[in-house]
């Protein structure tokens, strides 16, 4: 007989009262509420009851927007949200089991602060943090912060040198960004703080480093003034359409989302990521990557396919997304997952279309199915977001480091 299919790993991916514009007007939907911590620890309680690995919470340094340029100044869809990685750090003591993965936009914000932040995370939640970083090429969004101006560009043509370059660039400066992240998280050994009462030794300085970073974009000295993460290292992804932030994911990251519709093109995405790992250096390094979907699902597929109508009039056209939409049943859902996985996906990361409906419908009917065909977990076996995605803690990069580079007797105090 053949081997089994591996297990599926399933991830949800939180934006409001779901990903459609007139969610918020479905007759579950609780528009009122959309600011709450009671509201989103409801959502992530509703992923943990089903066993997913991981929830990720949308965010950005605008207004969300059909326009990728800019506000789309309408006033019938869902404007304004919370911090992310806050929303997340609140949920975190709530939730037991689940990762918790932000997302922030890396173009306009400083890679200690994050570091920082991600790290409490982790700790807040006991080792299931992750982060998901996303650039920014939207002008609005650099004028809230005056340090550099981005000039409009057509992302219809990603051929065209000025976005291309801009692209580039982007995508140049995340790299380098991630790379600051993972040294500030090692820059303190694991062991640093000894908290000895009896000799008054709370930290052992010589376990604490410089990471001397120097790039192009970034210059940062360090240590962190935050230990040394529970996971040693969060789980790092990003998501990826193209050439530019495939190669961001395949050096960088852990795991990435893309976005195919169909086998044939998820089999060529992943072809090109195991490619670019390879020129990194990384082909023995595990870096999942994750299909995104758009889902509406019902009993039947005529339900779901009138429930997806009813909301495309209220916003006053058909959805469209990056990712391919799918619209039917879970067990429809279930034999495009697994007819996916046989292109080289190791999971899923499902954006409802509405919520509570179609996350209800992931957990309570999707999840069942899947484990009925014995490719989903039965329970969760880990107690960390990097153990549920099997990958091994990582060692600590400057734990052997010189003494020059740390803060030895004489230095200066952290």
């Amino acid at each position: 007989m053949p081997d089994p299919s591996p297990l599926l790993h399933l991830a949800v991916a939180l934006d409001g009262a779901g990903w459609h514009p007139a969610a918020w007007r479905e007759p579950q939907a609780r528009p009122r509420e959309l600011l709450t911590a009671r509201y989103w620890y409801d959502l992530v309680a509703e992923a943990e009851r089903g066993l997913l690995d991981f929830v990720t919470i949308e965010d950005s340094l605008g207004p969300q927007s059909y326009d990728r340029s800019g506000p789309d100044q309408r006033t019938d869809q869902v404007r304004g949200r919370l911090d992310a990685v806050l929303v997340a750090a609140r949920v975190a003591p709530l939730a037991h089991h689940i990762g918790l993965v932000p997302i922030v936009v890396v173009t306009h914000t400083e890679p200690f602060h994050l570091a920082k932040a991600v790290a409490t995370l982790d700790y807040a939640s006991t080792g299931r943090a992750g982060v998901q970083v996303r650039v920014s090429a939207r002008p609005d969004e650099a004028a809230h912060f005056g340090r550099r101006h981005i000039a409009p560009v057509d992302f219809a043509d990603l051929e065209a040198a000025p976005a291309r370059q801009l692209l580039l660039d982007l995508f140049d400066e995340a790299t380098e960004y991630v790379e600051v992240l993972r040294r500030l998280w090692d820059s303190w050994e694991d062991d640093a703080e000894i908290r000895d009462v009896a000799t008054g030794r709370f930290i052992d300085r010589d376990k604490l480093h410089y990471i001397d970073f120097e790039g192009r974009w970034f210059s940062v000295r360090g240590p962190s003034i935050t230990p040394r993460p529970p996971q040693g290292q969060p789980v790092v992804s990003a998501l990826a359409h193209q050439s530019v932030p495939y190669r961001l994911v395949a050096r960088s990251a852990d795991l990435g989302y893309v976005t195919p519709h169909d086998r044939d093109q998820a089999r060529a995405i992943v072809s090109e990521v195991r490619a670019e790992q390879a020129v990194a250096g990384r082909s023995g390094q595990t870096v999942h990557l994750f299909g995104d979907l758009v889902v509406f699902l019902d009993d039947t597929t005529s339900a779901a396919e009138a429930r997806k109508s009813r909301l495309d009039e209220r916003s006053g056209g058909p959805y469209q997304s990056d990712a391919k939409v799918f619209v039917g049943t879970a067990t429809e859902l279930a034999d495009l997952l697994q007819d996916w996985q046989q292109a080289g996906l190791t999971g899923f990361r499902l954006r409802p279309g509405t919520v509570p409906y179609d996350l209800e419908q992931i957990t309570r009917v999707l999840v069942p199915e899947l484990r009925r065909r014995q490719v989903f977990r039965a329970a969760y076996g880990a107690d960390t977001l990097r153990g549920l995605l099997g990958l091994d803690r990582p060692g600590n990069r400057y734990a052997d480091a010189a003494a020059p580079h740390s803060f030895a007797e004489g230095s200066p105090r952290p």
